[in-house]
């Protein structure tokens, strides 16, 4: 973490950094790295959240009655309140609704995907996003949810998560992360995918690929009476030997009615209980990072994850939904 924080540059080109370790040479690429800009600013309270017209349905915790922006900081964390297992009933209105919500989100990602471009500001595709997901009739989920003020994520880069649209025009060769969450008729849908911008060099673009590759290999570890500890496990298999390491501190989880609820869904090998049963519904999406070091230190703001060595990560999202026979994946 020192050696990033040490440069105080917003970004940078990152050419073909040498890092030694047990493994030998690790090359990553030429890309810029993103940094906090200085002089540092923390939380999120100088943001300015885009407005949501009233008529639009809110989760709880973005409700008139809860706390406004500027009196909810990074550090105060939505608790969700959930009951039971999570299971929908297979073929009910529930069902449907979910569905619904999970079909708009791929929309929305998609629609997101299109806009990513040299010279486009991440800000710039947060209000397109936003605007798309209102004319949808939707609530973007990130909005507010503990303080977040922004209604999509962006990480580009050396960021693994969290990223929070900024100013920063996309550069040439970046990879960027878009992570959409949409709130429809009661039910939340949840998706992300890393884009390429312009040219990026062979070592981002087979990161992007790899990612995928893992999100697929852990869907294909889904079923009914599978063990939710075998998604982690099918990953591990697929990337052990790759020039990738998986970052633990991100998981997929339970959805539905709430954001973030069990079961939680681990990318590296653990010893989760629980076996996935016909109506759970959750998301699986790995973070992968070059290199051996999968670490992360978060910016100022409290939510940015970057990597502590500055390599650079992707992430893939899916949502994917148990049913008698197999497993359904909503947001293709």
């Amino acid at each position: 973490m020192r050696t990033c924080l040490s440069t105080r540059i917003f970004s940078r080109t990152y050419t073909s950094p040498v890092i030694k370790d047990a493994d030998g040479t690790e090359d990553f690429g030429d890309y810029s790295i993103i940094l906090p800009e200085e002089p540092f600013v923390w939380g999120v309270s100088h943001i300015k959240s885009r407005s949501v017209p009233q008529q639009i349905a809110r989760p709880v915790y973005a409700q008139p009655n809860a706390l406004r922006q500027s009196e909810v900081s990074s550090e105060t964390k939505t608790t969700e309140v959930y009951r039971g297992d999570g299971r929908i009933v297979l073929g009910s209105g529930e069902e449907s609704r979910l569905r619904r919500a999970a079909k708009l989100a791929s929309k929305v990602r998609d629609f997101a995907g299109t806009l990513v471009k040299p010279g486009v500001t991440t800000n710039a595709i947060d209000a397109a996003v936003h605007d798309f997901i209102i004319a949808h009739n939707a609530y973007p989920s990130p909005l507010l949810y503990s303080g977040f003020p922004r209604s999509c994520c962006t990480s580009v880069n050396n960021v693994v998560s969290h990223g929070i649209p900024d100013g920063r025009p996309l550069q040439n060769g970046d990879i960027i992360n878009i992570d959409i969450t949409v709130f429809l008729d009661g039910y939340h849908g949840d998706t992300s995918q890393t884009f390429l911008v312009g040219d990026v060099d062979h070592l981002g673009q087979h990161l992007v690929h790899a990612t995928n590759d893992a999100l697929e290999a852990g869907i294909r570890a889904c079923g009914p009476g599978r063990p939710f500890k075998g998604i982690g496990q099918a990953i591990h298999d697929l990337t052990r030997k790759s020039p990738y390491s998986v970052c633990s501190a991100f998981a997929g989880h339970g959805i539905g009615t709430v954001f973030h609820r069990p079961p939680w869904i681990y990318h590296t090998l653990n010893e989760e209980p629980g076996t996935m049963l016909p109506g759970h519904c959750f998301t699986i999406e790995p973070c992968l990072v070059q290199g051996s070091n999968a670490a992360v230190w978060i910016f100022p703001d409290g939510w940015t994850a970057s990597t502590e060595n500055c390599a650079r990560s992707a992430q893939a999202e899916h949502m994917v939904f148990i049913t008698d026979t197999g497993a359904d994946v909503l947001t293709r």
